[in-house]
């Protein structure tokens, strides 16, 4: 994609210029479109990069809680369990 971002910086002045605009308005053209390209390409490896951190820690195991987890703990639970008087 980049190759032809890079091959169009270069053309577009071309046929402007063939189109009869100015160098200096050719030139200017295609240094607009180098920025572009050079922006672009900078948030699509950003955007890379995000995404595989992402599936990184989706990949990586969860952490073990620390601090108990044993038997009969049961803070948040739905159901409290058979030791819950009957009313």
């Amino acid at each position: 994609m980049i190759r032809w971002a890079a091959f169009s910086c270069v053309l577009v002045p071309v046929v402007l210029v063939g189109y009869g605009t100015s160098l200096a308005g050719a030139a200017g053209t295609a240094l607009g479109l180098a920025a572009v390209t050079g922006a672009c390409r900078v948030l699509l490896r950003r955007s890379e990069r995000g995404a595989a951190r992402l599936r990184a820690r989706e990949r990586a195991p969860h952490h073990v809680r620390q601090g108990g987890g044993g038997v009969g703990d049961r803070r948040g639970s739905r159901h409290a369990g058979a030791n819950t008087p009957v009313d």
